[in-house]
């Protein structure tokens, strides 16, 4: 097995244990609640918390992270001809399967990492973690930037290839 497998198997195995630590408490939470934190008032209040708190380097770093990692993805695509990544993903349904596959192949560990700070950061701010709240909050910071990045990365190169 090859080491960036590996790094991508403990990176999962804490991931998915994170996640299932935070599980009884958010469940006990939600009955509580009456409704999942996610869906929430106070989620969208605690995002400030999370701005301000322990981890907030991770806002600039992990979308920077995959800016580049799209970037380069980009890049590739316009050597090889291929469409821009957002475009091709939205009209090119033949090719949407692939390209999925292929972005979170390149952008797995990177998602990993989200989803694990997310859960850590939580318990380190608001002294609880909710697991829905980091398996959204934690990938919206990869794969928003990665996406645009290879779309915008794909047409500028592109625009530089043409005579």
């Amino acid at each position: 097995m090859s080491a960036g497998r590996r790094l991508t198997f403990v990176l999962a195995g804490l991931t998915l244990l994170a996640l299932a630590l935070s599980l009884p408490g958010s469940l006990r939470d939600a009955y509580e609640r009456g409704g999942l934190y996610l869906l929430s008032r106070e989620f969208f209040e605690d995002i400030p918390k999370r701005l301000a708190g322990p981890g907030r380097f991770r806002f600039l770093l992990q979308p920077a992270i995959a800016a580049a990692l799209g970037i380069r993805a980009g890049r590739a695509d316009a050597r090889a001809g291929k469409p821009p990544y957002l475009w091709a993903l939205l009209f090119a349904s033949q090719a949407r399967g692939n390209l999925l596959r292929v972005s979170v192949e390149s952008i797995a560990n990177l998602l990993l990492m989200g989803v694990l700070l997310d859960s850590v950061c939580q318990w380190l701010i608001l002294g609880v973690s909710y697991p829905g709240a980091a398996l959204v909050v934690g990938p919206v910071l990869i794969a928003a930037p990665y996406a645009v990045a290879r779309g915008l990365a794909n047409r500028i190169t592109r625009h530089g290839l043409e005579p």
